[in-house]
């Protein structure tokens, strides 16, 4: 693993700082061209040189989601830079306090609409009132966490793994990449016939990461990309990577976004010609409503993933804030009311809740470029019919009790919306919820839970190890252990998906167990193959390479 150099006291938290402020940017943008837009085309760089090798996902997959999630999607919307809190949901009941610190860079009195005596959204939110009267709307308060780290890059990547501890720990798993693999602990080594997660217009987000950095999403940004994947997309080698550290990981992480892109580039093509939107998007410069649109005929369309990403940025707000900001909160405002009503039209609006996410907030105080610097807490929004009814969670921000860098103290750690939203709106047991995050955090009463999913009974599933070596004749040993009785099948594949042989298809006692397999083929040159293991409603596979000992 390449060693990384971060910033880790120095956070270019603002205009002021200059040349680090800058670098924190470069940080933060040098993922940028990991992005999926034309990947499609860019095989030379997409290859690095090496040999392009398919894998046909066709084999029976495991039955993911089968704790009762049903057909709850749950939507992650990315304020990406930064959101300012108190220009979002103003602070009615410290005002004064407010307008003191804010100066003209304050929503004003007849700029805004109250959703309470304490609290009100600018005027360019007003497409939210509705949901909010509906009760198809909550507001958290001061969303945090202690010693917040004001960096975008490296603030970004706690807020992607929750993990408060970045820097220092070996776990860097998204918190919804840690769910996937909670589900299918090979997701990768087989594939489910329907995309998990998909990230529209997100570039790589580390939500979804698993454990060695790659995204378990599917990534595009536009509907004609998926269509050109489908028409001319290739899967690409993941072992023989350029022995380059940092350009190889990319490459590794290129490849595999390509990959998981290309199985399911036809399905998402599919789903979306199959429905259509019931409202016209409004038109933005950040193209919200069009992948509100794209995502909306996807649902309709019953592709069947459970997570989606989409991305706002532009939060970003040092400079000439107030006029960008709250084009921003409009274009928000009314893509997602539309996304919800164009949902509605087929009932499917019930199912999903949008939830907003942003790296850190602002500072109380403006800054002299008429805009704010990084800060720390600040409200996340939750949207969609299965919150049951409006309302505000956490405290109200105390603008007379700041921290010692003048910022707002959090009062809801963002780690317990995160356990909140898995164990009662995905329905995962509250172990795993706990193991995901690394520890135990408090429950929010969001206004839902899973007593209302329709639930089945789920088999216990076989727990199997496995593994391939050499025998030392020219052989593969397929070693694998069950820590139940049970059937069991094991066979052999090409990478091509060609099926070879079969070394077991019968009862397995508990235990340990191996099969050799010899290819008639052996000792002319080195090609790589796949055991497959299936046991149940699960599969399990792993690579070796016949013709070396």
């Amino acid at each position: 693993m390449c060693n990384e150099k971060h910033l880790n006291n120095i956070r270019g938290i603002s205009l002021k700082d200059g040349n680090l402020h800058a670098i924190d940017h470069e940080h933060w943008t040098r993922r940028s061209f990991l992005k999926t837009i034309g990947m499609a085309g860019g095989g030379a760089m997409a290859l690095g040189g090496m040999n392009v090798s398919a894998l046909a996902a066709n084999a029976s997959l495991p039955l993911l989601l089968n704790g009762g999630v049903d057909d709850r999607i749950l939507i992650i919307l990315r304020l990406a830079g930064g959101n300012d809190g108190l220009n979002t949901v103003i602070p009615l009941h410290d005002f004064g306090t407010y307008k003191a610190n804010r100066g003209n860079l304050a929503i004003d009195e007849g700029e805004y609409f109250s959703l309470d005596a304490a609290n009100g959204l600018p005027n360019q939110m007003q497409a939210l009132q509705e949901m909010w009267n509906d009760g198809k709307m909550k507001i958290i308060h001061t969303v945090g966490y202690e010693n917040h780290n004001l960096s975008h890059f490296r603030g970004g990547d706690i807020i992607d793994t929750g993990n408060v501890n970045y820097d220092f720990s070996e776990n860097k798993t998204g918190w919804l990449g840690g769910f996937i693999l909670d589900q299918d602990p090979d997701f990768l080594d087989n594939l489910p016939e329907t995309p998990l997660a998909i990230k529209i217009n997100s570039g790589s987000v580390k939500t979804f990461y698993n454990p060695e950095q790659y995204d378990l999403a599917v990534n595009f940004n536009t509907l004609a990309q998926i269509e050109s994947i489908v028409n001319t997309g290739s899967l690409y080698d993941q072992d023989n990577l350029p022995d380059n550290c940092y350009y190889g990981e990319q490459i590794g992480y290129l490849r595999n976004v390509l990959n998981v892109t290309f199985n399911y580039a036809e399905n998402i093509s599919e789903a979306y010609q199959d429905s259509q939107n019931s409202v016209t998007y409004s038109n933005n410069d950040n193209n919200l409503g069009n992948s509100f649109a794209l995502l909306a005929r996807l649902i309709k369309g019953n592709l069947g993933a459970k997570m989606y990403m989409l991305t706002l940025g532009g939060f970003d707000t040092h400079e000439n804030q107030k006029t960008n900001h709250l084009n921003l909160l409009r274009d928000l405002s009314l893509a997602v009311s539309q996304f919800y009503e164009d949902l509605s039209s087929t009932n499917h609006d019930q199912d999903v809740l949008t939830m907003t996410v942003s790296e850190f907030g602002r500072r109380v105080n403006a800054n002299g470029s008429q805009g704010t610097d990084h800060g720390t807490a600040a409200p996340m929004f939750m949207f969609g019919p299965g919150l049951n009814e409006n309302g505000f969670l956490g405290d109200l921000p105390d603008l007379q009790d700041l921290d010692f860098n003048g910022n707002l103290k959090h009062s809801v750690d963002f780690r317990s919306v995160y356990a909140s939203v898995l164990e009662n709106w995905m329905c995962l047991d509250p172990s795993g919820v706990d193991e995901i995050l690394g520890e135990s955090y408090e429950r929010l009463d969001l206004g839902f839970d899973c007593s209302t999913v329709n639930t089945f009974d789920v088999p216990i599933e076989q727990k199997v190890s496995h593994r391939a070596r050499p025998d030392g004749r020219g052989g593969m040993v397929i070693e694998y252990s069950f820590d139940r009785p049970g059937n069991a099948k094991v066979d052999i594949y090409t990478m091509m998906g060609q099926h070879v042989a079969q070394l077991a298809d019968g009862y397995h006692t508990q235990g340990n167990h191996q099969k050799t397999f010899v290819h008639g083929q052996i000792g002319l040159v080195p090609f790589p193959m796949i055991y497959k293991i299936q046991s149940g409603r699960r599969s399990y596979s792993g690579k070796f390479v016949m013709g070396t000992q």
